[in-house]
């Protein structure tokens, strides 16, 4: 069950307590990291219009990667190494597997019954309900994730991670798809689309497309592989024998080679966020690590936090805020009143024309200040639970 404290607490994936955020040899910066990335989640999730975007705040079309597809991976990738700061210590206690395993597949349970209801919220129609989601294979990366992570070594992990991107590229490159031929990397031809719509049927996919899903099945394979990587920046993060600068340099180095062999993968198995590609998965995974090195740096070994304040305010409740402004968008585009002489407008659109349309020029810029009225609107009402130290864990 979903637990409501106003004890300092670990946030679902793992979190650094509030009490002991400022104190040596916790991992300030991944809170700010998770921070960041949630922040950034809310702010393309909730345009003012979805119809007048900046391009960088937009997934790209198919093939390619913008600013917003690095969030999901950077937000899988904080995953693993939470699982590290969280599971590391008690682990090495192997009469407490058993303890540990439970508490793996409750969390993952409990995320994925999360993501089941964020779908049928408002809608309350099993039939076409979508199965797939961002919750959803959350819930997957931390199972798999922290079970491989209990029970391996970080040399074990490594070659899964070699073993999960080589296979997925043959499986999506090399084998032929049912029912169309060929192997290929179309949106509703490939293997992972056939697989969704096999398994699922096309009711329960994502409904832009109903024929295939970006958070499907067989994507959720290399997903994995953003966790394994963020177990192994994790596992390097705690080496008690690295002095700090070693630990920064060593994690700048390989997130540089992790994107850099991303970048040369993606001229034979395109950068694609949808498919989750083992080239988006390096390149995506490097740029974390990179970032993580430098929040590291910047919070933990130069001790610059102030600046930090609002992304722990988010980081801290990260799945809390994340799957609550799932429910209020879908409740304001769902709701619908009397407004400027139309028997039924949404209430995301009265309040949009209404505060927004009448004050800028360019609908663009409308459609960004909407959505970082939102940001600043759960901003406000997480630093109420940050100044009270309330967490709400699962």
């Amino acid at each position: 069950m979903t637990t409501f404290t106003t004890k300092t607490a670990v946030e679902t994936t793992g979190g650094v307590p509030l009490a002991e955020a400022s104190q040596p040899g916790r991992l300030v910066s991944l809170d700010v990291f998770r921070g960041l990335t949630v922040m950034a989640m809310i702010l393309v999730n909730n345009p003012g219009d979805w119809g007048h975007i900046y391009p960088p705040l937009e997934h790209a079309a198919w093939h390619g990667c913008t600013p917003t597809d690095l969030i999901f991976p950077f937000f899988l990738f904080i995953v693993g190494v939470s699982i590290v700061y969280a599971l590391d210590s008690a682990r090495r206690d192997t009469g407490r597997h058993g303890q540990l395993t439970l508490r793996i597949l409750r969390r993952s349970a409990i995320l994925f019954g999360l993501g089941f209801f964020g779908a049928f919220f408002l809608l309350w129609d099993l039939s076409t309900v979508r199965i797939p989601g961002v919750l959803v294979r959350i819930s997957w990366v931390i199972l798999a994730c922290g079970l491989i992570f209990l029970k391996t070594g970080w040399r074990t992990q490594a070659a899964l991670l070699v073993l999960i991107l080589g296979g997925y590229s043959v499986l999506l490159q090399v084998v032929p798809v049912p029912g169309f031929g060929p192997a290929n990397l179309e949106p509703a031809t490939n293997l992972g689309a056939w697989l969704d719509r096999l398994v699922f049927g096309e009711s329960h996919l994502w409904k832009q497309s109903r024929t295939w899903d970006p958070e499907g099945l067989l994507g959720t394979v290399p997903a994995v592989g953003t966790g394994l990587l963020g177990l192994l920046a994790g596992q390097w993060l705690r080496r008690a024998e690295f002095d700090a600068g070693k630990k920064v340099g060593g994690l700048l180095l390989a997130g540089g080679v992790a994107a850099g062999l991303g970048l040369l993968w993606n001229q034979w198995f395109p950068l694609n966020k949808s498919l989750w590609t083992s080239s988006y998965v390096l390149y995506t995974g490097g740029l974390a690590a990179a970032g993580l090195a430098a929040l590291y740096w910047l919070c933990d070994v130069r001790g610059y936090r102030r600046w930090a304040t609002p992304f722990l305010v988010y980081g801290v409740n990260a799945i809390t805020v994340f799957f609550l402004s799932g429910l209020v968008a879908r409740g304001l585009g769902t709701w619908k009143i009397p407004f400027g002489g139309q028997d039924a407008v949404s209430v995301k659109q009265v309040l949009y024309q209404t505060f927004f349309t009448p004050y800028f020029a360019d609908p663009r810029n409308a459609s960004l200040a909407g959505a970082l009225a939102c940001v600043l609107i759960w901003l406000a009402a997480l630093w109420v639970m940050y100044r009270r130290r309330i967490i709400i864990k699962v």
